[in-house]
């Protein structure tokens, strides 16, 4: 017997963030202060009333533990009045391995 399950398989563990966490971003040259309610390895849910569409890029950057993250994404879940799931694109390896720290603190806790 075989289970199926209509949830996107995860790549990264997702954490939520029920403080939430500022991050800086810009669209079309437009910038915005938002909350992170979400963070992965893979990307973050940032909370926004108007989310640029789905496969538009944004830059963005939030300070962690141990310093800042500057990082490229793409939008790949758009939520109209709620905010957009952000798949990041390119990041520099410091930027990773300070994520990656933070990722391994969170998911003790």
């Amino acid at each position: 017997m075989t289970t199926t399950t209509t949830k996107k398989a995860r790549r990264y563990t997702r954490v939520g963030l029920p403080k939430g966490m500022l991050v800086a971003w810009e669209h079309s040259g437009i910038r915005k202060l938002s909350r992170v309610s979400v963070v992965a390895l893979g990307g973050l849910f940032i909370s926004t009333p108007e989310p640029p569409p789905n496969g538009d890029t944004i830059r963005l950057i939030f300070e962690i533990p141990g310093g800042e993250v500057r990082a490229r994404a793409v939008v790949r879940d758009c939520q109209p009045c709620k905010g957009m799931g952000i798949e990041f694109t390119a990041m520099g390896p410091e930027a990773r391995a300070r994520l990656h720290q933070l990722m391994k603190a969170l998911s003790k806790v």
